[in-house]
């Protein structure tokens, strides 16, 4: 329990919550900025929209089979780190967290393969490979968060897209590896980036020992951990699974061109992941504070109000500059990048509310609206998908997450009450106007003009409350 008094209290914690957002945004930015310019560079010398569909299929299905591998190690390790105050507590989370991993990984390896022996699966070898390197380097890039070093996992971010970069040219443009070449860029990116980190921080080194008994703490590390597993798988389908309907429904063709338009969205997203990871850290510490519901009401309306008016001025922008940015046989994808921008804010807010669970280590009840939630996404991708094609599966995605934030909403009143500030309100319903000016066939100048305007109202709509997550000083 914090007993300094909540001004004190709230001044400390936001300037911390503000230079977190920093740490995170030069690593996670950084990497981003990479990815988005691999986009022209992939989709040039790819040049069959069918291929690079399959990778993104492939690449979804790693990202399905990550939490069942790594058995949602990662979540446990930075929630369990956060709490130890000596060498002693570290060392057993840390050795439990690796030995732990090290099993699973290796079962899980022996029976993919076994089952993959007798299906016909392109790049079988390669996703296996990229799944195994993204386990490791999820796991321990929580384990340097929790161990409040927080410039190492920035670090292996930024080396890892640094390396995607340098990798993809030599092998895509250089090799003509084609899909394979974006394999094994990744591939490597990432087991280099650990390996160099690893080298300076030493967490194995420091705190990894095979001679103690770790059995308790796996008990009750897997007993966090496990119960987030359904929950993942089901968030896999919401996020993920809509790749699968449209390869289904309507081909690679459409998959490769809607993969295109979900990297674009990756700026909002990139954004959630940011803000996510400071306030993770920020919120657990304070969920015992006095001042709890204001403070965190005041983060909810500061983080909504931000999604709004990077929603404005992202999308219209993307809009101007899409023809220069994408390959022709790409330009399809425009048409997708407000609706999945609009996924990608609510599903930012949705994970918002997920604090409460993780503050009372109460995992349990993650799941019942997450089971929900993927059979909205199942059956309405099912009804909608057929119909209207890749926008019914836009539909089904704004649907889901729309029921998400229904039920997160009610259920999180049991650890914390918020409140929505009207001007928070009104710059969210000028995110609906905006899709107006990004459907409508205007000249250039007209589309510039539209989106400085709803820009300048949302920010006039800024809750009063929000400049202190930036312009707040401590007293003297």
């Amino acid at each position: 329990m914090n007993t300094s008094s909540p001004a004190t209290h709230g001044e400390s914690r936001q300037r911390k919550f503000v230079r977190d957002v920093g740490i995170y945004a030069i690593g996670n930015i950084g990497a981003k900025l990479i990815t988005f310019l691999m986009v022209p560079l992939y989709t040039h010398f790819i040049s069959d929209t069918a291929d690079f569909g399959y990778y993104d299929v492939c690449l979804t299905a790693c990202f399905l089979l990550l939490p069942l591998v790594s058995l949602q190690l990662r979540d446990g390790a930075f929630r369990f780190l956060l709490e130890c105050d000596d060498t002693q507590s570290r060392t057993r989370v840390v050795t439990t967290v690796y030995r732990t991993l090290a099993v699973s990984l290796a079962l899980s390896l022996c029976l993919l393969a076994t089952a993959l022996m007798w299906l016909q699966v392109d790049y079988v070898w390669w996703s296996l490979a990229l799944l195994v390197s993204m386990a490791i380097q999820e796991v321990m890039m929580q384990v340097y968060r929790g161990l409040g070093n927080n410039r190492a996992f920035v670090t292996v971010g930024i080396l890892t897209a640094l390396g995607i970069g340098l990798f993809s040219l030599f092998f895509v443009v250089v090799l003509r590896w084609g899909v394979e070449g974006i394999f094994a860029a990744n591939i490597a990116a990432r087991l280099l980036a650990i390996a160099l980190v690893e080298l300076r921080v030493g967490s194995v080194k420091r705190y990894f020992a095979l001679g103690i008994d770790v059995s308790a703490m796996r008990r009750e590390l897997l007993r966090y951990s496990l119960p987030l597993l359904p929950g993942a798988l089901c968030w896999w389908i919401m996020g993920s699974s809509d790749r699968w309907f449209i390869l289904h429904y309507l081909g690679p063709a459409d998959t490769g061109v809607y993969a295109v338009a979900v990297r674009f969205t990756g700026v909002i997203q990139t954004l959630g992941i940011i803000f996510y990871q400071a306030w993770q850290e920020t919120a657990i510490r304070q969920y015992n504070s006095p001042d709890r519901n204001s403070f965190f009401s005041l983060m909810l309306n500061a983080y909504a109000w931000l999604l709004a008016a990077l929603l404005v001025a992202y999308t219209i922008g993307l809009k101007v500059c899409y023809p220069w940015l994408v390959a022709q046989q790409y330009q399809a994808s425009l048409a997708y990048v407000f609706p999945l921008g609009c996924i990608a804010a609510i599903m930012a807010i949705v994970a918002f509310f997920d604090m409460g669970y993780q503050c009372t280590k109460d995992t349990v009840r993650t799941l019942p609206a997450i089971v929900v939630g993927a059979i909205v996404n199942i059956v309405a991708n099912v009804v909608l998908t057929p119909r209207w094609g890749v926008p019914g599966t836009l539909a089904a995605g704004i649907l889901t997450y729309l029921v998400l934030v229904v039920y997160r909403w009610h259920d999180m009143r049991r650890y914390f009450t918020l409140r929505l500030q009207w001007r928070t309100a009104l710059a969210l319903a000028i995110v609906a106007v905006t899709a107006v000016v990004f459907y409508a066939q205007w000249p250039l100048w007209a589309d510039v003009a539209a989106a400085v305007a709803l820009l300048a109202l949302c920010i006039a709509c800024a809750p009063p409350r929000v400049r202190h997550l930036v312009v707040h000083r401590p007293r003297q």
